[in-house]
């Protein structure tokens, strides 16, 4: 796994663009907090995609907060951390927080949404 890290709007922009073409994932992380640790770890050990298919982001929120807090407002999502996004077209599709942070839960999601897709 080979986390792209956001720290400008600018290295944001460029994320949400590539959600056009590929689902996007952004983890945000709180380096001080021992649960976003565990939730960081756990997904990263399940991690199994192809970076053409998924591309991993990450947010330090202690470090980069006014890139953590421009996300939420975004994705229309309420800031937490760890949290964790998927994003196609720019849109939120699934969010996760805590120990909810799940590669399984991951994947679930993007079956989900896949198959609503192709239903339309």
């Amino acid at each position: 796994m080979h986390w792209k890290y956001l720290k400008t709007s600018d290295d944001l922009d460029e994320a949400l663009a590539k959600s056009g073409i590929t689902d996007i994932v952004i983890f945000k992380h709180s380096t001080t907090c021992s649960i976003s640790l565990m939730a960081k770890m756990r997904f990263e050990e399940k991690w199994d995609f192809a970076e053409d298919k998924l591309i991993p982001y990450y947010v330090d929120v202690k470090e980069h907060r006014n890139i953590s807090m421009l996300i939420a407002e975004k994705m229309s999502v309420n800031h937490e951390s760890p949290q964790l996004l998927l994003i196609r077209n720019k849109e939120c599709i699934y969010d996760a927080s805590h120990f909810d942070i799940t590669v399984d839960e991951l994947k679930e999601s993007i079956l989900w949404h896949d198959a609503s897709t192709a239903d339309h």
